[in-house]
């Protein structure tokens, strides 16, 4: 689409959907990098990852009951979860909800700082979210009055 102006040559006029698609174009990412499970651990409910700023990392650690694998890169601590566990949560910001465990605009995948004694990755999403709540002073989604 191009419009003539009075004052000179025509310019053009981009729509959104071409701007998205430039912006994207612009950044040339690397293939996807996953949180890899050590070696010997199973994965029967698949792998989503929650990421929270590295501040609130040790106060979730000390707060949980059972830690599954902790990944660190600076700035940002990520916990591997079962797959779908962001299902009917809002997970408070500042954290990030990521599936497939897939760290997006990270040069390099983050170095596992606690892996547990078990056979399984995961953190329970129950006792992460509810100590994430609390860290953030966020109400859990399922408190929170519904309004008609």
């Amino acid at each position: 689409m191009s419009r003539t102006s009075a004052a000179g040559p025509a310019t053009q006029v981009l729509s959104l959907d071409t701007l998205v698609r430039i912006n994207r174009g612009r950044r040339q990412p690397g293939p996807p990098r996953r949180l890899p499970v050590p070696e010997g651990m199973k994965v029967p409910l698949g792998c989503d990852a929650v990421s929270v700023p590295a501040r609130f990392g040790p106060l979730l650690l000390s707060r949980l009951p059972r830690a599954g694998c902790v990944y660190a890169e600076p700035g940002r601590w990520w916990w591997i979860v079962p797959s779908d566990s962001d299902v009917a949560l809002e997970w408070p910001a500042p954290a990030h909800y990521v599936t497939g465990a897939v760290v997006p605009d990270s040069p390099r995948i983050p170095g596992l700082i606690h892996k547990p004694d078990g056979m399984l990755p995961y953190t329970p999403p129950i006792p992460l979210y509810l100590a994430l709540c609390r860290i953030t002073g966020t109400t859990p989604s399922w408190s929170r009055p519904i309004s008609a």
